[in-house]
């Protein structure tokens, strides 16, 4: 091998390296999270506020509130919204660790794909978040009301929290979905000819979904998360297209070459 060769050769770091950079990133990575949930623990009280609205105004129309079944459930309720709070709030570090000691094992092809992936999903994920959050008080009202009001609604406040955050996450992953839909199109798993012949199924399948998340009266609930999920679909298949019909044009001209 000429000093050219031996220059150009991609370096190779020694697994004691590799150890070293996966000890320090994960040390990072931890005290990010501990400062996280150190400050996630001091909002569990207003957060717990917010999650505690519909209930207070269920409460004005029927004996209704938050329970604890132990005498330690108030404060492992805390220390669960510090360990959600401190995941969310540390994110940024974490993930970026995780990209670092990973970067440079990957191919340019895919570095490309997986930092463009994590830049539109982050902020999808994070707006179909922020619409659960918008959402869950008129699911609470709703499949609150099925009840009488001569009946008293005594709600584990574990089990509602839980119930609070899948929402939250639901819609959150379901905003990711048209992402993940682009990426399977560039890894030439999924076709746009293939997305334009079942978009009938997936407008289908986004209005139940919106339906099942957004039990509400009213309709525009589902209609706030339908549209624009159905918007990101149509997005997802127009990047798509324009994928296949890049790729046809330098296929075409490979073969007439």
């Amino acid at each position: 091998m000429t000093a050219a060769a031996t220059a150009a050769a991609p370096r190779r770091m020694p697994l004691e390296a590799h150890l070293r950079e996966a000890r320090t990133r994960s040390v990072r990575a931890a005290v990010a999270l501990a400062a996280g949930m150190i400050a996630g623990f001091l909002l569990s009280e207003p957060i717990l506020e917010v999650l505690r609205a519909p209930i207070v105004e269920l409460a004005a129309s029927r004996d209704a509130s938050l329970n604890y079944e132990v005498v330690t459930g108030a404060f492992d309720l805390r220390l669960r919204i510090a360990l959600s709070a401190g995941i969310a709030l540390s994110s940024p570090v974490w993930l970026a660790e995780l990209l670092g000691f990973l970067a440079p094992g990957l191919t340019g092809r895919e570095r490309r794909y997986t930092f463009g992936f994590l830049a539109a999903a982050v902020p999808l994920f994070a707006a179909g978040c922020a619409a659960g959050l918008m959402l869950f008080p008129h699911m609470v009202t709703l499949l609150a009301g099925f009840a009488s009001s001569e009946d008293s609604s005594v709600l584990s406040a574990s089990e509602y929290v839980d119930f609070v955050l899948k929402v939250v996450l639901a819609t959150g992953v379901a905003f990711v979905l048209p992402v993940v839909v682009v990426v399977l199109n560039l890894l030439g798993v999924l076709p746009a000819a293939t997305l334009a012949r079942s978009w009938r199924v997936v407008v289908i399948a986004i209005v139940l979904f919106s339906a099942m998340v957004t039990p509400a009266v009213d309709l525009l609930s589902m209609f706030l998360i339908a549209l624009p999920m159905t918007a990101l679909f149509l997005v997802a298949w127009l990047v798509a297209w324009l994928h296949d019909r890049r790729a046809a044009r330098r296929l075409d001209r490979i073969l007439e070459d």
